[in-house]
């Protein structure tokens, strides 16, 4: 969503230090709006897509400004790639800063790229993002020992190694 030249991004909530959403201290953005709605889901407060709060990207330039322990940038959900081609614009600032930037998503990496498109933007999302953990959350597949996922399904893919390979390529994090 653009307004007067700015980013605006519909969020359910900022995490200006995480440790449970990638490697390292992390901003997580939390965007608002859902199509997948996973039976026991963490967040299902962000399955509406008729709420949440306006946040610019201003402000989430600023509030990486003011942290300075954070390692990098997560965007969580929600599902972040309803809103990609605007995350895509925040994540290209954030790049500039030198931070890393992972992305959640329930779809899978193989779906995100044959689905992918001018108007929805995930090309350029993923074009920003070091590392994807993808898949929807399956509550059968759920431990706490599975570091930085919710289910055993999901994957955390390298991107840029993905995209130059041209198939989903795992991380060894």
């Amino acid at each position: 969503m653009e307004q007067n030249n700015e980013v605006i991004i519909m969020t359910a909530g900022l995490k200006n230090d995480s440790i449970v959403d990638g490697p390292g201290i992390r901003l997580t953005v939390f965007v608002q709006g859902c199509p997948h709605r996973c039976k026991g889901c963490h967040n299902p407060q962000t399955h509406d897509f008729n709420c949440g709060t306006p946040v610019t990207a201003d402000e989430i330039m600023e509030l990486i400004s003011s942290n300075p322990l954070l390692d990098g940038v997560t965007f969580s959900g929600g599902e972040p790639f309803c809103q990609a081609a605007a995350l895509a614009e925040i994540g290209k600032r954030i790049r500039e800063k030198g931070y890393n930037i992972i992305t959640y998503t329930g779809y899978t990496y193989e779906q995100l790229m044959s689905g992918a498109t001018e108007e929805n933007g995930y090309m350029k999302l993923l074009s920003v993002t070091d590392l994807l953990v993808d898949g929807p959350y399956i509550e059968s597949q759920s431990s706490p020992d599975i570091r930085f996922r919710g289910s055993a399904n999901q994957r955390i893919i390298d991107v840029k190694r993905s995209l130059a390979e041209n198939k989903a390529v795992t991380a060894d994090i």
